[in-house]
């Protein structure tokens, strides 16, 4: 990781220089003020999906699901915690497929939930499926280690 990263504010999607050496203090976006990481996932459609992966140095793990799905019900809890647990060094971000429907087609979302894993714009990692919490640690650990530098 380089002395200062990029990171995408969860609240306004402004632009905010951190040096990584401070992400574990939090941090305050510079225009609005809110914190930048906040232990949720960040709630993306096709307006703001691009940027928000593409822009920022840290990896982003992208749940794409869908209201109507049981599988996806039963995940929601079980990402809303690999949240609190993996940031800072990872941004969490949810995609309803049913609202960002040219996200999931740009992206080839055949079935939900779909997780994948992006690191400056590119895509590194991807597994379809609800698992449960330490599974997912645990792919997102390896993803991380084999992917990411």
């Amino acid at each position: 990781m380089s002395d200062t990263m990029m990171i995408i504010c969860p609240h306004c999607q402004a632009k905010n220089r951190v040096p990584a050496a401070r992400l574990a203090d939090g941090g305050k976006c510079g225009q609005c003020k809110q914190p930048l990481f906040t232990g949720q996932p960040v709630n993306l459609g096709d307006a703001d999906f691009g940027r928000f992966i593409s822009e920022q140095d840290l990896p982003v793990l992208v749940d794409f699901w869908a209201a109507w799905c049981g599988p996806c019900k039963m995940f929601a809890p079980v990402f809303q915690s690999a949240a609190s647990k993996l940031e800072p060094r990872v941004r969490l971000a949810k995609v309803n497929t049913e609202e960002a429907q040219a996200t999931a087609a740009q992206m080839g979302i055949r079935s939900i939930p779909t997780l994948a894993l992006f690191h400056r714009g590119k895509e590194v990692a991807r597994i379809s499926g609800a698992l449960p919490e330490p599974q997912l640690m645990q792919w997102v650990q390896q993803a991380l280690a084999t992917n990411v530098q």
